[in-house]
């Protein structure tokens, strides 16, 4: 058995308090929100990713989409009346403009409870239905019927 001199028992054991440093700062980092610059570690890296997934907002309490608006006035009313439509008995979570190829978009859940996602262009055609909640955001999902 090799015996490690005294130097090599501090560079080794600062080594491992550095990395256990580094990870232990990129999971906080990903807590609050921010970035982890230093992370290079593999485990400290997936913890920070898993970690931000974790805390990823409901799509159902955010008020719009990432590059989209909410819609309001008659054209909110156009939106929630093609898409209720398409989705007879479903609910209207939100409408908005989309940021993923179609004009706008309702978000809706199902009278099952499942979430769905109705395409419309401008003028208030529904050009498809997808199941979650759209391709572009959270709960995504592949488009579950087309209508165009």
């Amino acid at each position: 058995m090799t015996t490690l001199n005294p130097a090599r028992k501090w560079i080794v054991t600062g080594a491992l308090a550095g990395g256990a440093l580094l990870g232990a700062a990129g999971i906080a980092s990903a807590a609050t929100g921010g970035t982890a610059t230093a992370a290079t570690n593999g485990t400290a890296t997936a913890a920070t990713s898993s970690s931000a997934t974790a805390a990823a907002p409901n799509p159902e309490t955010v008020t719009h989409g990432p590059g989209e608006t909410l819609l309001t006035g008659t054209t909110a009313a156009k939106v929630k009346a093609a898409a209720l439509a398409a989705v007879p008995g479903a609910t209207i979570i939100r409408v908005e403009t989309d940021s993923g190829g179609a004009t706008y978009e309702a978000h809706m859940n199902k009278a099952d409870g499942s979430d769905v996602t109705v395409k419309l262009d401008s003028t208030f055609k529904v050009t498809a239905t997808q199941s979650g909640f759209g391709s572009g955001g959270s709960g995504g999902g592949a488009p579950a019927s087309a209508n165009a």
